[in-house]
């Protein structure tokens, strides 16, 4: 698996400086949760990894090789990108949709045996497989983004990109997601993924980076990030941490007296 990697990304949308020279080497097998409050540049971070959005300056490159040496078909094999608030605007059902996402890997002669398995694994992992033959634009929104989940785990990309796939779901199901993205890195690719709940952040990831006015507040395990002090002062709040009874972390902000 090739590390992914932006050097010194700068993009501006409008008036806004999205990403201000930002730096970040990620790693193949790992978890790394994007965090930041609002406008931080986090989506605009995965875009430009994704091959979403070219920024204005810096490169992003994929085994020291920026991405532009890269076959568009090739990039689409390593990279699977889930974009925030995700739609569908045909018709089908879930087994479709989630079959789209072998695509780069289909010959000449279609969907092969491999393609079909891939798809019906990536269905189990998100809990989707009983809504094969709904349409998708039917389901409720938590039920789509699994289902949008699933097309990019059906391409079995190198590397998963995914911005806020929390969104939507119910508690059961997010834990069932992080499960996923955690079976995934344990298979050897690399997961990058923006959330916002900071205790999810300190329980599934093997490294968080932090991020406020399109910079990087700091980039590490979790122990060394999410601190009260660096917390605190990218979200403008206090902070209490402890463990529960079984040594999982907790994160609470209260506002700032």
């Amino acid at each position: 698996m090739s590390a992914l990697a932006a050097e010194s990304l700068a993009l501006r949308l409008g008036e806004t400086q999205a990403l201000a020279g930002v730096s970040a080497a990620f790693a193949p097998g790992r978890i790394t949760a994007v965090l930041g409050p609002n406008g931080a540049g986090k989506s605009s971070l995965l875009a430009c990894l994704a091959g979403m959005r070219v920024p204005d300056s810096g490169r992003v490159t994929l085994g020291g090789s920026p991405r532009t040496a890269f076959h568009p078909q090739d990039l689409a094999r390593r990279i699977g990108f889930l974009p925030q608030d995700g739609e569908v605007h045909w018709d089908i059902d879930v087994a479709t949709l989630v079959g789209l996402g072998r695509f780069p890997h289909r010959g000449r002669w279609g969907e092969n045996a491999e393609d079909r398995a891939a798809t019906a694994a990536a269905m189990v992992a998100t809990d989707v497989a009983h809504l094969a033959g709904r349409v998708v634009n039917t389901l409720s929104g938590g039920e789509r983004g699994r289902a949008l989940l699933a097309r990019v785990l059906a391409g079995t990309p190198q590397w998963l990109l995914a911005d806020e796939p929390l969104a939507s779901l119910d508690p059961a199901h997010q834990l069932d997601v992080l499960a996923c993205l955690r079976a995934v890195a344990q298979g050897g690719a690399g997961v990058i993924v923006v959330v916002h709940d900071l205790n999810h952040a300190a329980r599934l990831a093997d490294d968080v980076l932090l991020m406020r006015d399109g910079r990087i507040v700091a980039h590490g395990p979790p122990a060394q990030v999410l601190t009260p002090a660096l917390i605190g002062q990218t979200y403008g709040v206090a902070v209490h941490m402890g463990e529960t009874p079984d040594g999982l972390p907790f994160i609470i902000t209260t506002a700032r007296r």
